[in-house]
């Protein structure tokens, strides 16, 4: 019988009296996979225009093009010039369902637009949105993508450069409304437990008191009411988290 690849990271799975003279090679080949998987760290560009799909090619290891969904750690990079999403195979060419876990870190730049960077299984209609400047880990079952563990990083949102913006959970926006007030619009389909901080990030005695910032509720409610949340206080900072349809969003915390 050949030899055969596990599914998840297309080791090579040598049958008993196959691969004469070439298990050294083979052995070093799945070693480096092997490490790969518990330490390897790879930049991925995203501002190309087009979604990237990673890679896991059978025997494949370090240094080729055909591993890079082998590694564990993923530096996004580049500036978005549009909605961008990573994509991780569910599969490896020799079969079956390919289990991974993998940390991303958000190193892309967004434009004044606000594109938004996400994460998915090849075949998946359910991207998970990466938080801007975050660092995540994410699972693959093979068939969706999920979130565990996520260290929250910070995006500015300046007036008359990329406002309005509209949050993704988990997002920590640092809000300048120096110039002019700003809209903040929390997310429209959130669920529960989801979290969005907002701060302001202006000089004193600039801020939310001279020009407001406005948090929309874009179809949903806050505070158990059906209307936006307007911020007035200097150096103000709240974070808002998703309860249910009759509350809708509610402080978690609220620096006033």
């Amino acid at each position: 019988m050949a030899s055969t690849h596990s599914s998840d990271l297309a080791i090579e799975l040598i049958t008993t009296g196959e691969k004469a003279g070439l298990w050294g090679t083979i052995t070093n080949t799945n070693l480096q996979i092997l490490e790969l998987s518990s330490s390897g760290n790879i930049e991925v560009a995203m501002g190309g225009g087009t979604d990237v799909t990673l890679t896991l090619a059978d025997g494949s290891a370090a240094g080729t093009t055909t591993a890079t969904g082998k590694n564990l750690y993923f530096k996004l990079t580049g500036t978005l010039t549009r909605n961008q999403t990573l994509i991780m195979p569910a599969s490896v060419p020799s079969g079956g369902t390919a289990l991974r876990v993998f940390v991303i870190e958000d190193a892309t730049t967004r434009s004044s637009t606000n594109y938004t960077l996400s994460v998915k299984t090849t075949g998946s209609s359910s991207p998970v949105i990466i938080p801007a400047k975050s660092t995540g880990i994410f699972y693959s079952n093979g068939t969706d993508t999920s979130r565990g563990l996520m260290t929250k990083g910070y995006y500015e949102v300046v007036a008359g450069t990329n406002a309005p913006y509209t949050a993704v959970a988990g997002d920590q926006i640092l809000v300048n409304t120096f110039s002019a007030a700003v809209t903040i619009n929390l997310p429209a389909t959130p669920s529960l437990g989801d979290e969005v901080t907002i701060i302001d990030a202006n000089t004193s005695p600039q801020g939310f008191a001279s020009n407001n910032c406005v948090v929309g509720r874009n179809g949903n409610k806050i505070l158990s009411g059906a209307a936006d949340l307007t911020l007035t206080t200097n150096t103000q900072a709240i974070t808002l988290v998703y309860t249910n349809v009759a509350l809708g969003w509610t402080y978690k915390t609220n620096s006033v």
